[in-house]
């Protein structure tokens, strides 16, 4: 049996799994749910002789009610069941909700497909996965079932960070399967959400955002001014109202969305422009408002999948961006000829275009950072942790902007400014967000280490209690306002309960034989050893690529083909033979090169965007090393094995390492002949904190 699996009657935890060096990882999550376990303020003795209360609980033996899965996976699970046993199905069932939900959060068919493989090797589980744009397709023992599933396209930071953490913790044995499978169900459905989270989450909260976005992407991106954001902001409304009552009315009607949203985003940006005195500088109206809408983010992806080898996936993706966008665009310009006589001269008037020189302001941060707040609305990023994600966010623009100021004047004549500028910010937006991951996650260690129970009250120094009572009073905060869930507030006020049952437990002249609590407490508790693994870093990096992709580019590409831009005037004088003036001048129209050049800048920006991720990962990869190197040197070479096997998994984030491919027919997985190969060997029982001792006993 596993180690944390419940079996037929209630049961106590195992103590808590070491993962082998030469197991699996994810390419983006650290499966370490004690970043800091060597950290000098407590003693390695402490941390070991002690349970955490997880171990200590007896859980109630509740069972995943596997009729709440659609019809086929039930089918598949009922035989699975009758052949390897129900832990076996259960768990490929947990791996195909999972990869439906992370694909969905954040599209990125090789960090999705790390997750899936550190499942499948963690639980032995002879499956493979095909993982498309939007189709995905898993087959197990060796193609006799096969179950499609069709994702939305949509982005998901919350989501995407909560399913990784759920598996992360199965993986690590922090629960069974069927804690892990409930889990998922309940965080479906919004029992691991913020109040304010789920407001912003689902309509008719989310219609605040629109406005939001469209205004301060008007000015901060495409030249507009404030009345440009003031009919940006209108026209963002209209377009957010129609995308709700479509996506209420029924699936058929979803398709429509994009047209219709055009069209009412040119019907409003075109009256606005007849009809008000102020000149409205309509590019930017619809850059602004279409920017929820453009695709600029699977843009980047598709050519980090190219490059990395995925090139069906990646030019699928990439085709279907520019289509999608051309559509919006289209929409667009139906809608401005709907209300304007002409609308090629609306659109090309420049004369309330460009306005404002950013440069000169002192607002042009405080309005990006209101942007990029908006972007993190729409990415359903969780509110209480805005900071870091608006930390990231600025990184990466300012970085990128002072770059292509530093380089425009000594490129004037090229693209390779915009390149460094792009490829330099997307490496500062990795170093930072894995920086400030690292530094939340060893901070984080002190708050879980004492709500969990994992060192005793005694062991911790000033440092840690200081960090502890910041962190509670940071959460009871949150929680006061509105942005924090109460669920972490409640499992505070269980602490002197538990720590209460945990002295009585250990006590010897007491009665108590084992710790219960109910099933609300339960949920509490799972919840928090859940959201005790570290912050997945592509949650932080996912809105900072948005904010930094080309997805406006792409639709100036298209409105130029609708609207050709005019050539450019220029009057030149006469010349005879000899070179002198003879009075006489004639007008030259040339070709406008900067605004027929566009998908030569959208490629160039698009593909610096994403060398630059791989830069980024591959540069903290080999700091990550030169960290390790350096540490072992200035510690005992017969250290920690928990903090060596936390820097293995640090050196697997990102994009870096790709998983293997393994095809079930080449007999490499089970060779032919070996009628046992398909059957795993039990496992022998480990005594209790065996690893633990073990691992003391090194350190010492």
């Amino acid at each position: 049996m596993v180690e944390g699996e419940t079996g037929n009657a209630n049961v106590k935890f195992d103590s808590e799994p070491v993962m082998s060096e030469g197991e699996s990882q994810t390419g983006n999550v650290r499966f370490d749910s004690e970043p800091n376990m060597v950290s000098p303020s407590m003693t390695t003795a402490a941390r070991y002789e002690r349970k955490s209360i997880r171990q200590q609980i007896t859980f109630n033996d509740r069972k995943f009610d596997v009729k709440t899965l659609p019809i086929d996976m039930q089918r598949v699970v009922d035989h699975l069941t009758k052949d390897f046993g129900e832990e076996y199905a259960l768990t490929f069932a947990f791996m195909v909700r999972t990869a439906s939900e992370l694909h969905r959060a954040w599209h990125m068919t090789l960090l999705t497909s790390k997750i899936l493989q550190q499942l499948k090797d963690r639980f032995k589980i002879r499956t493979t996965w095909e993982l498309g744009v939007i189709k995905l397709k898993f087959r197990v023992e060796d193609g006799r079932y096969e179950l499609h599933r069709k994702v939305p396209y949509d982005y998901d930071s919350e989501f995407q960070d909560l399913y990784a953490k759920i598996a992360v913790a199965l993986v690590d044995g922090h629960i069974d399967i069927h804690q892990a499978l409930i889990f998922q169900s309940n965080t479906k459905h919004g029992k691991h959400t913020a109040a304010s989270g789920l407001f912003l989450r689902d309509y008719p909260g989310r219609l605040v955002l629109y406005p939001l976005e469209a205004a301060t992407c008007a000015v901060i991106f495409f030249g507009g001014d404030w009345t440009d954001a003031g009919v940006a902001a209108v026209a963002g409304l209209c377009a957010g109202i129609v995308e709700w009552g479509l996506v209420s009315l029924n699936n058929s009607a979803k398709i429509l969305i994009d047209v219709l949203v055009g069209i009412t985003t040119g019907i409003v940006g075109g009256l606005f422009y007849r009809y008000l005195e102020t000149p409205t500088c309509l590019p930017s109206v619809f850059l602004g408002v279409l920017y929820w809408f453009f695709y600029g983010t699977a843009f980047v992806i598709g050519i980090l999948e190219i490059v990395a080898g995925e090139l069906e996936t990646g030019v699928i993706r990439f085709m279907a961006v520019a289509v999608k966008t051309f559509v919006l665009s289209l929409g667009s310009t139906w809608g401005l000829q709907i209300v304007s006589n002409s609308p090629l001269d609306d659109f090309q008037d420049e004369s309330g275009c460009n306005q404002i020189d950013l440069d000169a302001v002192w607002w042009r941060i405080p309005l990006y950072l209101l942007c990029s707040a908006s972007a993190l609305g729409q990415y359903r990023f969780p509110i209480v942790h805005y900071w870091r994600g608006l930390a990231i966010q600025l990184v990466g623009y300012e970085v990128q902007y002072q770059m292509f100021k530093e380089l425009a004047n000594k490129h004037d004549r090229d693209l390779l400014d915009t390149a460094t500028a792009n490829g330099v910010g997307a490496v500062a937006a990795v170093l930072a967000a894995c920086l400030l991951s690292w530094i939340v996650d060893n901070l984080s260690y002190y708050y879980s280490a004492r709500t969990l129970m994992r060192v005793g009250d005694d062991d911790f120094s000033k440092f840690g209690e200081c960090v502890y009572s910041i962190s509670a009073g940071w959460v009871r905060f949150t929680t006061c306002l509105g942005l924090g869930r109460r669920d972490e507030r409640n499992f505070l006020e269980m602490q002197p309960k538990l720590r209460q049952m945990s002295s009585e437990l250990e006590d010897p002249t007491n009665a108590r034989s084992e710790i219960r609590l109910t099933e609300e407490e339960e949920r509490l508790l799972k919840q928090a050893v859940v959201s005790a693994e570290p912050l997945n870093v592509w949650s932080l990096l996912m809105p900072t690529v948005y904010q930094l992709v080309p997805g406006s580019l792409i639709a100036r590409m298209w409105y130029n083909s609708i609207f050709p831009p005019p050539y450019i005037a220029e009057e030149l004088s006469v010349t005879d033979g000899n070179g002198t003036d003879a009075g006489f001048t004639y007008i030259s129209w040339t070709p406008n090169q900067a605004q027929e050049g566009v998908f030569s800048a959208l490629m160039v920006i698009a593909t610096s965007l994403a060398l630059g991720l791989l830069l980024g990962m591959g540069l903290q990869s080999v700091i990550a090393a030169l960290f390790r190197k350096i540490f072992s040197a200035c510690c005992n070479s017969k250290g920690s094995m928990t903090a060596s096997t936390r820097f293995k998994r640090d050196d697997r984030q990102g994009l870096m390492n790709t998983p293997e491919d393994e095809d079930p027919d080449s007999g490499e997985l089970f060779p032919e002949g070996n009628k046992d190969a398909e059957a795993e060997p039990p496992l022998p029982k480990v005594p209790e904190n065996a690893e633990e001792e073990k691992e003391s006993s090194a350190s010492a």
